[in-house]
């Protein structure tokens, strides 16, 4: 063989490595000095911190556990995946990965898909409000929560945040995210003066922030769900915000102080919940707003120079109804086994007809579970079986949002 052809082969060699996958694991009671194993696995700080040998298209598996660290309960995340080979986070399959505190995202961290991850803290809240303001002193307990400081074209995928101080908070320094399918419900605090926490909480100016097919809740007045907000040194610019449910309480603002530009608002579902795009800046460049269907709540769009606003559906808590019912099937594209539904039942009926669109085929079941109760079987709501293009399902008063889990036929 000549020497061509040995250093031709050499490179091809190393090449085919590089591209080679590995799955590491961890564990709640793992060990950073361990192998990355499932018999001998790290502990989850360091293989996130990016303190072992972590290669782009690698896996991180989550051992079956909680992970829960006092004090610090945040995570550093910095892993550093590539466009073609993104480093995925996620359970080991068929196991529940609980998150007691949270994750902080920050650079180098690139091209990471964190995926089906509980997020909550367990320390309760205070029983009765604390002082006012952004930051008592008299809150006590974790922070918790999701937090993007310094990301690349990182996605944030079917996580559920809960009973943290503040679900998510996705800033300046994060380029480019994706927060998908993710359940964000009870997060925030009670003070003196209102609510406080948020959804989600986010600023941007570089990349696009896109944010779509969540579900939302605030359990607070004074709480948000989609809290795209800044000062006038602040910028809110850059957003698709799409197919996402927010019902309850919790306002869905896009605005802030400085003019904003590059807004776009596409098939959001609201209930009992006010969408504002814009705020108090003097005035704000280009916006989209279409297909959105709120009830009772309002839609305002503040001091755009170019608004498009098209086919969107508001109804005020006193405005008359539609006869039936409108239902809202979500598919998810990094699940097909899972779905989401918002379902307008104008008539109140005991039960709605849900066309499925080919979204389902006959014979598949579904099993429909409260936002809340997404892990716990028993408390399933019901179970449904499509026939001839639908489904029937159980409705009490004029909303209600489930996710679905798909038995395919």
């Amino acid at each position: 063989m000549c020497p061509r052809s040995v250093v031709v082969g050499a490179c091809l060699l190393l090449s085919m490595q590089g591209l080679h996958a590995t799955e590491w694991y961890v564990s709640p009671d793992g060990v950073a000095t361990n192998v990355g194993t499932r018999q001998l696995p790290w502990d989850i700080a360091s293989a996130l911190d990016n303190r072992r040998e972590v290669q782009p298209g690698d896996t991180i598996y989550l051992l079956e556990g909680t992970y829960r660290r006092r004090p610090n309960e945040l995570f550093d995340v910095r892993l550093k995946g590539a466009a073609d080979r993104p480093i995925h986070v996620r359970p080991a399959p068929g196991q529940r990965a609980r998150i007691d505190g949270g994750l902080a995202v920050q650079s180098p961290s690139a091209h990471v898909w964190i995926r089906d991850l509980e997020i909550f803290v367990s320390e309760p809240l205070p029983d009765k409000p604390v002082s006012a303001g952004s930051s008592p002193a008299d809150l006590k307990r974790p922070w918790g929560g999701l937090h993007m400081h310094g990301g690349t074209n990182c996605k944030y995928i079917n996580l559920i945040i809960h009973n943290c101080n503040q679900g998510v908070s996705c800033w300046m320094g994060e380029i480019d995210p994706e927060i998908y399918g993710c359940i964000i419900y009870d997060n925030g605090w009670l003070g003196v003066d209102r609510g406080h926490g948020h959804c989600i909480y986010t600023q941007n100016d570089e990349g696009v922030k896109t944010i779509s097919n969540c579900i939302m809740t605030c359990p607070f007045d004074g709480s948000y769900t989609m809290h795209a907000y800044g000062s006038e040194r602040a910028y809110v610019n850059n957003y698709v915000v799409t197919d996402n449910i927010c019902y309850g309480k919790g306002p869905f603002l896009i605005g802030g102080g400085r003019p904003s530009h590059g807004v776009r608002v596409f098939r959001n579902y609201l209930y009992g919940v006010d969408m504002r795009i814009g705020y108090d800046a003097p005035y704000n460049e280009d916006c989209e707003v279409r297909d959105n269907v709120i009830v009772s709540g309002r839609l305002e769009i503040a001091n755009y120079r170019k608004a498009t606003q098209e086919d969107n559906l508001v109804l005020a808590a006193d405005a008359s109804r539609p006869t039936g019912a409108k239902s809202i099937l979500l598919p998810n594209k990094y699940d097909p086994n899972r779905l989401y539904l918002a379902v307008y039942n104008w008539d109140k009926a005991d039960t709605v007809e849900v066309k499925t669109g080919g979204l389902l085929r006959d014979g598949d079941t579904v099993e429909l579970l409260s936002p809340r109760n997404v892990f716990h079987d028993l408390q399933k709501v019901a179970t449904a079986t499509c026939r001839d293009g639908a489904m029937r399902i159980p409705a009490q008063g004029e909303f209600a949002v489930f996710v679905l889990r798909v038995s395919r036929r």
